[in-house]
This record gives C-alpha cells, sequence and structure tokens, in this order.
C-alpha cells in the first residue's frame, strides 16, 4: 500500500484528516485508488464512484443532500496504514446529543435521534454495497470538507470525490435488518484490549450496520475491538434492533459496560448511564422530560409521535432530528428543528 497523502482542506479542518491511498503530487487521484480514512479502507471501481457522485441530490436548504452508494463495504485498514485523525476544531460544541428507542409496540419500534452539533450541512448517504447489509445514515458534511464557507466544492468534480468517503463516517444509521445506531458525547475512556484491532469511534458504526443484525451481534462486535478517540469526544452508543432490544455501551471507566433495555424504551443523552442513580438523570431535563413521555406512552410511539419527541427534546444547536422505523426501513429527517418539513427515506431491497 502506497503511503498516503493529505488532501487539501484548510480552515478548522486540518490537513492529515483525509487520506487518499496511492497518490501522488498535486494531481487528482485516480477513482479507482482505495479510499483510506482513519481505520476503515475500500475500493470502488470508477462505474461505482462515478454512480454514486452523480446520484448526489440536494433536499432543502439546510442544505442536505441525499447520495447512493453502490460500492463495496468499507473494512479494517491494513495494520501498516497510517492511521488518520478527526480533530475536534477549537470552538466546537460537544456531540450533546438525545438518543432514545420507544420499543413498547413490538410490531413497530423506532429508534430518534436529535443531532445536537455546529450548524452544517448534512448528507442522508443510502448504502448499498454487494458485500455488506444495506443501510441508511447520516453524515456532517464538515467532516468531509463542505461546511458552508465550503459548498461551492460540490460544483468542482475534483473535490467532490471527497465525497467518497461519507460511508466510513455515519453519525446515526439503521439497516436492512432494522438494526439501529446512534451516538452521544460522555465522559469516559475507551477500553483497550491488548491485541485487539483499533477503530474509530465512528468507524464501529460503520461496522456494525454493514454486519450485525441484532443488538447481540451488535455488542459482540463492540468487544472484539478497541475504539480509537483521539482528538474527538468520548462517545456512548445505543443500539436497537427490529425485534424492540436496546442496549446502551459505555466507557465511564474504562472497561466496556452494556445497560439492557427494558424491551418497551431506553433513553440516553450526555451521562453515563451505567454510573448514575436516579437523582443524576432526573437532574437532566431531556432525560426527564423523555422518559416521562415515554413511560406515560408504556414505550409506544409511532414515527409521528417520536419526532414530536425529539421536537419536544431538542435544543438551540439540534442540527436534525431523525426517526428510524426499524420494521419498515424507513428513516423521516427533519434539518434545523423544521418539524413542519419531514424528508423521507426509504432503505429498498436491491437484492
Amino acid at each position: 500500500m502506497a503511503t498516503p497523502r493529505s488532501t487539501r482542506w484548510g480552515g478548522a479542518l486540518a490537513a492529515g484528516l483525509l487520506a487518499l491511498a496511492g497518490c501522488q503530487g498535486a494531481a487528482p487521484a485516480p477513482r479507482t485508488d482505495a479510499l483510506t480514512f482513519h481505520t476503515l479502507t475500500y475500493r470502488p471501481n470508477a462505474d461505482q464512484a462515478d454512480r454514486a457522485l452523480d446520484s448526489l441530490r440536494r433536499l432543502d436548504d439546510h442544505p442536505l443532500y441525499q447520495l447512493t452508494y453502490d460500492g463495496p463495504a468499507p473494512r479494517l485498514a491494513p495494520a501498516d496504514a497510517t492511521p488518520q485523525v478527526i480533530a475536534m476544531p477549537a470552538g466546537r460544541r460537544a456531540f450533546a446529543c438525545t438518543v432514545f428507542l420507544a420499543g413498547g409496540d413490538p410490531g413497530h419500534p423506532v429508534l430518534g435521534r436529535n443531532f445536537d452539533w455546529d450548524y452544517n450541512p448534512a448528507l442522508v448517504l443510502v448504502s448499498r454495497p454487494p458485500d455488506a447489509y444495506d443501510s441508511i445514515s447520516l453524515v456532517d458534511l464538515s467532516y468531509l470538507g463542505f461546511d458552508h464557507a465550503r459548498l461551492a466544492k460540490l460544483d468542482d468534480p475534483t473535490w467532490r470525490r471527497d465525497l467518497l468517503l461519507a460511508p466510513t463516517l455515519p453519525f446515526d444509521g439503521m439497516n436492512e435488518h432494522g438494526l439501529a445506531i446512534g451516538m452521544a458525547q460522555v465522559d469516559g475512556q475507551a477500553e483497550v484490549r491488548p491485541g485487539a484491532p483499533t477503530v474509530g469511534s465512528l468507524a464501529i458504526i460503520r461496522l456494525a450496520l454493514d454486519t450485525t443484525k441484532t443488538v447481540d451481534e451488535a455488542v459482540r462486535l463492540f468487544q472484539t475491538y478497541t475504539l480509537d478517540w483521539s482528538g474527538a469526544p468520548s462517545l456512548h452508543y445505543l443500539i436497537a434492533d427490529a425485534t424492540g432490544a436496546s442496549a446502551v455501551i459505555e466507557f465511564a471507566t474504562g472497561t466496556m459496560t452494556v445497560t439492557r433495555g427494558d424491551g418497551r424504551w431506553q433513553l440516553m443523552t450526555n451521562f453515563n448511564l451505567s454510573t448514575s442513580d436516579p437523582a443524576t438523570r432526573q437532574a437532566d431535563w431531556r432525560y426527564r422530560t423523555g422518559s416521562a413521555e415515554l413511560t406515560a406512552a408504556h414505550g409506544k410511539l409511532d414515527p409521528g409521535g417520536a419526532m414530536d419527541l425529539l421536537r419536544t427534546l431538542r435544543q438551540g444547536h439540534t442540527q436534525w432530528s431523525v426517526v428510524y422505523d426499524l420494521r419498515a426501513g424507513t428513516a423521516a429527517i427533519a434539518t434545523a428543528q423544521r418539524y413542519d418539513k419531514i424528508h423521507h427515506t426509504p432503505l429498498l431491497p436491491t437484492r
């Protein structure tokens, strides 16, 4: 594998966050080259890359875009590959997000998620790889160099190619089997497992979406890796599946803990469930409000009710709200707190 070179990012995102393997000098990389970001790598062929980039369309003026990718799924980069690390730009808020499962109706569980972060363009990625499960996920495009100040780069075919790295950076998502996952910032220290491969904090979401069908399978996946949070917030994850099962994975003390849901609902915000007491939970207004509503509804919320709860739990910097219907395989998305304008994205079977 050739030595990666960094792309030409400026501003808050420093050069070196993104690597395109096998490229030399300043010329654009051929579209058949392997793409490597942090701990994941993959190699779409020229037709797959062209189809993905040609599928790009704008859904609203947040702006929210949608792209469909049908190339090979990302896999772990070789051990000798130079890891590329996401650095949180100075002055950014934490990932102060809210994630919940409403699973009280076993025939219709839904996962809701507010992404509370800086105001940046976003992407709905429909991923249909031939070697992994289909999925829908959401990506903050500023991490690919497309913040509001640089949106014009999307008109340049050379710069637009950076969108091909979107599959490596899911911030939340759901796959064709109804396995869904969302993350939020929390204090913690990732467990180091001697001899285990290292994977990035968002890359583990991609691996879960690509390879697991159930909460139990996803938990086992997490147990096989050491997570790398270098230069980024420490996280916890809420995972749910089409049966209504759920679990929160945390690393509050440097050891992975799994807090299982009760089958009706589960909610996480920005404190560790595994180390919190009832008073701590009630002191968090989002947890207090959300848990009261979920309890009153016995965990039974349809997608519209779940979106209403996300609206109740929104903050001033909520960038998107998404509800994943784990049985129907659809995502309902609102950007910039515009809950009167919902985008519906189905994950249609292709094989």
